[in-house]
């Protein structure tokens, strides 16, 4: 009987940090893709990130399957984001392109993983209603991720106008529904 009890008691703190050890995941892959894309190696960097935006829709979903939603999941997944889908894909087109513009790519660089911050704070401290407020950040950082792949064939004026239209994108106030 002790033993039964054990054994249920660990399977429950197992199953209430499921959603926690994905969201690590997460951040675990934003953090490879930053190293990976420091060394240079800009595709594998790429495809962490993508793989980084999969743990973040599956941590959701299972936190919500198992209703095991807190609060800390929800800090640690923000902080998470930030660095798959905040610095990940900015330094990934920092390092393909927006170096070329010097102190304005850097700037904008900057800029994008600022305006994620802010993004993500907002979340954090608005009740649930439904609806995001401007882009979210995985949505901006994929998007960011995937003009990467289109360098050889746009101008390099294109990245620096798509780290903008995203940075404000990320701080607007528009209303989309969450799906």
């Amino acid at each position: 009987m002790f033993l039964l009890d054990v054994l249920d008691q660990t399977i429950k703190k197992l199953k209430s940090q499921t959603a926690n050890v994905i969201t690590l995941a997460n951040l675990s892959l934003g953090g490879f893709a930053i190293i990976f894309g420091l060394h240079g190696n800009l595709r594998l960097s790429l495809l962490l990130i993508f793989i980084a935006a999969l743990a973040d829709r599956f941590d959701g979903m299972i936190a919500r399957k198992f209703n095991i939603e807190s609060e800390l999941g929800k800090q640690l997944d923000s902080m998470s984001d930030i660095i798959s889908f905040g610095v990940a894909p900015a330094l990934l087109l920092y390092q393909g392109i927006l170096h070329e513009f010097g102190g304005p790519g850097s700037f904008f660089t900057v800029f994008y993983i600022g305006c994620g911050a802010f993004r993500l704070a907002r979340f954090n401290i608005t009740e649930s209603n439904g609806y995001f407020t401007g882009l979210p950040i995985t949505a901006a950082g994929c998007l960011a991720t995937l003009s990467f792949l289109i360098i050889p064939y746009a101008p390099a004026q294109t990245f620096l106008f798509i780290i903008i239209i995203l940075s404000f994108l990320m701080v607007s106030s528009f209303k989309l529904k969450k799906v």
